[in-house]
């Protein structure tokens, strides 16, 4: 199989990643924090190695201040429904992935909240100069993806931030596509919540994900339940990160987290970037010169993550991924990519489009294959 879909899910994950899982499962796999055998000891070190880790490698204030969640969605959720209040003003952008979206909007439609949508540029751009004029007298939070998972744009979130900690208001970053292959710095960028999930591009396994809580948020907890440092407290103790982390947390997907983790500090996070983008590039300059097929977002790649996407007039989305993978071994993605408001602006609703996205283990003869499996369909 070629894969090139790893603004999904990456795959395939470094081999350290599985080692370091088969390693963990059949050592150290017991429940962090309940007992105080070695190997209870042995998963609750693991939990706040990872959490010291995060918080080192995004510039975070406080380890504890790292919740793990069960991906990007649950650790959205977790901010959303934790933070907002009766009557708070949201903004947010037309290229945000339901994750964000649904939980928005579903608040809206009770009557809890307003929200306001900011919509990006022809390129798949958003002015900070437009979130700055949407706020109002009861805007609480501006949230917003770091790069758009259909175009691949990467947004001005450091701008954003500034504007947003100028009024003193708090600001969400979505960075599922960007966690792993952009730098982020949440107290330069003045992020006070940061999402992501662990199985894209930091190379975990699905399952995995989590949410930084800056020092000026306080949520109410999204799941509750046992915490195993504190059992006689009736409600969830306050204390962070049990504060959000009812239940058993995922320590073996938090084990493969930290292993790709350390593929992604070995290898750079600049570099790996530099790979995907000029695979995508690869495939921008063959696709511009074939007839039939239009190109979207930014042609600069240096405003662009490792994901491009395509129409083709042939055939729709849907149909050509179809054949790419039955034909020619090729996995893609096609359709809304569960981002419905940029697919609608672009015009491209309801088949949507096809989206590209390379990884750090695929070659330029991955991508000449998939070049010649489209020259091949198109001429059929």
């Amino acid at each position: 199989m070629t894969y090139l879909d790893n603004a999904a899910t990456s795959f395939p994950k470094p081999e350290q990643v599985y080692v370091a899982m088969d390693r963990f499962a059949r050592h150290s796999l017991a429940n962090p924090g309940r007992s105080g055998h070695k190997m209870a000891l042995e998963s609750e070190h693991a939990l706040s190695n990872a959490r010291h880790r995060l918080n080192r490698f995004f510039n975070g204030r406080n380890p504890d201040r790292w919740a793990f969640t069960l991906n990007c969605t649950d650790a959205l959720n977790m901010a959303f429904k934790g933070l907002l209040n009766d009557g708070d003003h949201v903004i947010t952008t037309d290229l945000e992935h339901n994750s964000v979206s649904r939980p928005l909007v579903a608040l809206a439609q009770a009557g809890r909240i307003t929200l306001t949508r900011i919509p990006s540029d022809a390129g798949g751009t958003i002015d900070p100069e437009a979130i700055r004029a949407a706020i109002g007298p009861k805007t609480r939070l501006v949230a917003m993806t770091h790069a758009s998972n259909v175009l691949g744009t990467v947004q001005p979130v450091a701008d954003v931030g500034r504007i947003v900690r100028e009024r003193d208001l708090l600001f969400l970053v979505d960075a599922a596509q960007t966690a792993g292959v952009l730098p982020i710095d949440v107290q330069t960028a003045c992020i006070d919540l940061l999402a992501f999930p662990g199985h894209k591009s930091l190379f975990g396994p699905t399952g995995t994900g989590a949410l930084y809580v800056g020092s000026r948020v306080t949520l109410r907890p999204w799941r509750e339940g046992g915490t195993g440092g504190d059992s006689l407290t009736p409600t969830q103790p306050t204390e962070f990160p049990h504060h959000l982390e009812g239940g058993t947390p995922n320590v073996l997907g938090v084990a493969g987290l930290v292993a790709g983790l350390d593929f992604v500090e070995e290898r750079g996070v600049e570099a790996i970037r530099k790979h995907e983008v000029d695979l995508c590039d690869r495939l921008w300059s063959a696709l511009a010169e074939m007839p039939g097929f239009e190109l979207f977002g930014h042609a600069d790649s240096s405003r662009r993550v490792g994901a491009l996407s395509f129409r083709c007039e042939v055939l729709p989305a849907p149909e050509l991924a179809g054949l790419l993978d039955e034909k020619f071994d090729i996995a893609v993605r096609p359709g809304l990519h569960c981002a419905p408001y940029i697919h609608k602006a672009l015009g491209t609703a309801p088949d949507g489009l096809v989206r590209v996205s390379p990884g750090p283990f695929t070659t330029n003869a991955d991508i000449d294959h998939l070049i010649d499996a489209l020259t091949q369909i198109t001429g059929m």
